[in-house]
């Protein structure tokens, strides 16, 4: 016979959770009001102060969650129910980032339609995530594969391609720079208000030179742009999808650099607001140098260096103009446009040395082979310190300005097409890599900046010095800092118009196109010239068709001249179109764009429109918008003082892989629709946290592969040693690793909503750790969060007969003084995102009362208030037990009574020359000469100054300090 059947166990917790969650959906319990629009409830939005507390978009892989994907949704939804019961309107919601290549290619696999694995994975999450108990907004859930959705990311997407960034458009903060309409711009060129590049009458050109001119100015814009194009696969690929030796991920197949038509974004144009604006925002400072070394932002100068015997010039951008006179030679990167005409023809000049032609007939041939070799490796191989510089001379010279020096220009691939110019004045003196490659080959070195004495000979220096060996007969720099001799030469390169002063960016245009079916259509159609048009807004969304077949056409894998063919080209009737674009020219023949928006282009926006997702007039309504991201009347926690406050989204959680391409590209987004007035925040996320990972035990066999961690079986280690691992009988090593399918070590939450219940899984994740760091998974220390909920339970509950055993009598002082510092220091912890230091707080405070006879109503409500945050459905079902009938959800947080957080008695050290000796428990409040009285007469103190007293230091009331004589 089971002698406590009310006992809080598994089971018990898993009907009390289900019936919850049941509750909470059929009364909208966390529906959030909005003061305009279908969800508008004005009498519930005035007077309180809101809050908007969002995590990363989810991708509903078809594995589901693992234990180390909720640690974040669960700490917003701590943060969010403490924010409710502290009487704010708090909108948290979540969607899915459901468009992206994992279900492509189980299309591709399968010919299952990637809607249809996709709708199935987020039933799978929906299940997992509610079960979880988390506090969404279930009205506001959204999915970016939707058309309904993708509708709203197609029309921000022809806002963007509508738009031009003007410099000097002055902006509201009184500073310069902004999107402004591409039809302003027209006005100005029709009107004469600015001149066409040739100087012609706009409307003397014709419909196609008007396009490539207004092409040069839209933030979005097609561009021959260098690619990593993958022939074995069809497609191509993201930086991030290439491996270090320039192979594809997936497949392993040889991966080239190829210059292809792509839609582009001109992010480029924000660089200066996109890193200044960091100092706005309340992130954490690793997350703002991430940001700003990505935008790369440096000071320097444009250089000419013209071409011997042609009429051209090689730019170069450089942060040390300085060091010009020590420029021996040049290097340009092998996708260099400017190598199609400067490579010399015919046979190697005379004096080439061999080193320099890698065996080649001639300097076409050496330089045709050695671009080749360069498209197969990556980036990250390209820069790679210490690998053996390679390049070849191109056959042509080049002048030095200010030496006036011919020097050779050389190809090589450590040079890159997306930093500065693409080529580089090498001064070997003052560059690691040009010292290395001048060395190679044999070319001079000629210090510009005097090294100290103790420098090696045979190294380049690259720290700051005195000027040397940098003069002609106009300019010396010789003696000046690098400071003075920057500016100097720069003004005399001005003088000369060979160079000019200027800022760099290290950031580049942002490739928005992908060769994929499963992605948002581009809103976009050719005319029979080739010039682009937008689609009007009355025939959104351009839905996808279906297609023959999910994959690209795929080629040899070695074939890096051939060219992508996506797979909506495949649709002849959906890519060729008859259309009245509402322009004048009435109905015209089209070709619809066969690339699709890469993933990132729905990720970018999504946080606005959960705000408004039943609008189907708007984005968003801009009364919901401001009143839920709007700025603030004073800066943000974290910003400068003097900062003005951007607005955005109050608590941003998510993980630091994200933290530099997702929140760059989504503040490009947000800065341009508030350019062009959509938007009355600057900013999208005001407040952002970074949390730390979960991690797992994974194991490797002998050949290094992952075996299945719930497999792996332990045996204790001899003599109180080491224990070992064993899988089907083999050892196998133990190892950390992030969780995850890969590591083979993945822990669903349905086990441990089976094993435990989701409130103990809540707790033990918010119990692990700081947020912000990492922290090991252990299965078995969820034990320890269940017995914390089992006392609970227990304290209110009688385990034999089911009923309430708290009582209606007073609390006794010393516990009201324990429950009011933890009302006092749990509400600031989860204030602060402090979740594991408010756990043992409450386990404390749990125990304390665990020792009563009796609970006290007042003690027990009061606890049941506190752990509703983190075990929201053990605390729902208590405070009903404890006669109330309305949810938990919105009950006041328990309030401290400051006169029980003052402390009574402190703890006094007593020290004899110096040396800890002696404690003593006094009042709070004691007087200096009451505490020296009581330190004096303390045996220890007594016996240590029976020769009497040279001086006593007293800090009333925790120090006292006694010095003998």
């Amino acid at each position: 016979m089971n002698e406590t059947p009310h006992r809080y166990t598994a089971e018990l917790a898993g009907q009390i959770e289900v019936a919850w969650q049941d509750r909470w959906q059929e009364e909208g319990t966390f529906h959030a009001p909005n003061p305009a629009g279908p969800w508008a409830e004005p009498e519930k939005v005035a007077g309180r102060e809101k809050l908007l507390v969002l995590d990363m978009f989810p991708y509903p892989s078809g594995a589901g969650l693992h234990v180390g994907h909720p640690l974040g949704y669960i700490a917003t939804d701590v943060y969010a129910r403490f924010n409710r019961m502290a009487g704010k309107n708090v909108l948290h919601c979540l969607g899915y980032d459901a468009f992206g290549l994992p279900a492509e290619q189980f299309a591709v696999q399968t010919g299952q339609h990637p809607r249809k694995t996709t709708e199935e994975n987020m039933v799978v999450m929906k299940r997992q995530l509610r079960r979880l108990g988390l506090g969404h907004d279930d009205r506001r859930t959204i999915a970016t594969i939707d058309p309904d959705y993708y509708r709203w990311t197609q029309w921000i997407f022809l806002q963007i391609y509508s738009s031009w960034y003007d410099p000097d458009a002055a902006r509201e903060d009184g500073g310069l720079g902004r999107a402004r309409p591409i039809a302003e711009l027209v006005e100005q060129f029709a009107s004469g208000a600015r001149p066409t590049p040739d100087g012609r009458d706009w409307a003397a050109l014709s419909p196609g030179e008007q396009h490539d001119i207004l092409d040069g100015h839209r933030l979005a814009y097609t561009s021959e742009a260098p690619v990593n194009w993958c022939p074995g696969l069809g497609t191509v690929l993201s930086n991030e999808e290439v491996t270090n030796e320039g192979r594809s991920e997936r497949g392993n197949y040889p991966v080239f650099k190829r210059s292809l038509r792509q839609w582009m974004m001109r992010i480029t144009a924000y660089a200066d607001r996109l890193s200044d604006d960091l100092d706005r925002v309340d992130w954490p400072e690793k997350v703002k140098l991430m940001q700003r070394n990505w935008i790369g932002r440096s000071q320097g100068a444009r250089v000419s260096f013209p071409v011997v015997g042609q009429d051209a010039a090689i730019e170069v951008f450089t942060t040390r103009p300085d060091t010009i006179f020590g420029a021996t030679f040049m290097v340009l990167a092998p996708e260099h446009p400017l190598l199609d005409t400067l490579v010399a023809q015919g046979d190697w000049p005379a004096g080439t040395k061999e080193s320099w032609t890698s065996g080649a007939a001639t300097p076409k041939a050496a330089v045709a082979a050695y671009q080749l070799e360069a498209s197969r490796k990556s980036e990250v191989e390209r820069q790679t310190e210490g690998k053996d510089k390679s390049g070849v001379f191109t056959g042509a010279f080049a002048t030095n300005p200010a030496t006036g020096q011919q020097i050779p220009v050389f190809v090589a691939d450590y040079v890159l097409m997306g930093y500065g110019t693409g080529a580089i004045m090498a001064v070997p003196a003052q560059d690691h890599r040009d010292w290395e490659y001048a060395t190679r080959f044999e070319l001079p070195i000629i210090r510009t900046v005097q090294p100290p004495a103790d420098h090696p000979e045979d190294e380049a220096f690259v720290g700051e010095g005195p000027a040397v060996n940098s003069a002609n007969d106009e300019i010396s720099l010789d003696g000046m800092g690098v400071a003075d001799a920057k500016a100097a030469i720069i003004e005399w390169l001005q003088a000369k118009g060979l160079g000019e002063g200027t800022v760099n960016y290290k950031l580049r245009d942002w490739l928005f196109s992908r060769q994929r079916y499963w992605g948002e259509p581009f809103p976009i159609v050719f005319d029979e010239q080739g010039n682009s048009h937008a689609v009007p807004e009355s025939m959104l969304p351009v839905t996808l068709p279906d297609v023959p077949d999910y994959s690209p056409k795929t080629f040899d894998p070695d074939d890096a001249t051939s060219s992508p063919e996506p797979p909506l080209s495949r649709v002849p009737e959906w890519v060729e179109v008859e259309l009245d674009l509402g322009d004048g020219r009435g109905v015209q023949k089209y070709r619809r764009e066969t690339n699709t928006m890469p993933n990132w282009a729905g990720s970018c926006w999504y946080y606005l429109r959960y705000l408004d997702p039943a609008n189907a007039e708007a984005l968003v309504d801009p009364e919901n918008e401001a009143y839920w991201m709007g700025p603030r009347d004073t800066p943000v926690d974290g910003a400068p003082a003097g900062a003005r406050d951007p607005g955005g989204v109050d608590l941003y959680v998510g993980g630091v892989e994200h933290a530099v391409l997702h929140l760059l590209y989504a503040r490009f987004w947000h800065k341009v629709l508030f350019d062009l007035g959509h938007l009355s925040s600057e900013e999208p996320f005001r407040k952002y946290f970074s949390q730390g990972y979960i991690q797992a035990y994974a194991f490797t066999d002998e050949r290094g592969q992952y075996v299945p961690a719930a497999e792996v079986q332990e045996t204790a280690g001899e003599y109180g040693g080491e224990p070992m691992f064993t899988w089907k009988g083999q050892v196998v090593n133990r190892e950390y690793g992030k969780i995850g399918k890969s590591l083979k070590n993945v822990v669903s939450p349905d086990e441990m909503y089976d094993a435990y219940g989701a409130d103990t899984f809540r707790v033990y994740e918010m119990g692990m750790g700081p947020l912000e760091l990492s922290r090991p998974w252990e299965t078995r220390a969820v034990v320890g969060s269940q017995r914390f909920l089992q006392r609970l339970w227990r304290n209110v509950v009688d385990e034999e007969t089911g009923d309430v055993r708290v009582v209606d009598e007073p609390l006794d002082s010393e516990t009201a003084r324990v429950l009011h510092r933890t009302i006092d220091a749990v509400g600031r912890d989860f204030a602060g995102l402090s979740f594991n230091t408010a756990i043992a707080r409450l386990i404390e405070l749990n125990n304390a009362l665990t020792k009563l006879q009796a609970v006290p109503r007042a003690a027990a409500e009061a606890i049941v208030l506190m752990v509703a945050p983190l075990a929201p459905h053990i605390a729902e079902e208590l405070w009903q037990r404890l006669g109330h009938t309305e949810t938990i959800t919105y009950e006041p947080f328990p309030t401290a009574d400051p006169a029980l957080l003052v402390e009574e008695t402190v703890t006094c050290v007593v020290q004899i020359k110096g040396k800890v000796r002696d404690r003593l428990e006094v009042a709070a409040d004691i007087t200096e000469e009451a505490l020296r009285e009581q330190v004096m007469a303390l045996p220890k103190v007594v016996a240590a100054t029976e020769n009497g007293v040279r001086t006593v230091i007293v800090r009333a009331p925790k120090l006292v300090n006694v010095v003998p004589a």
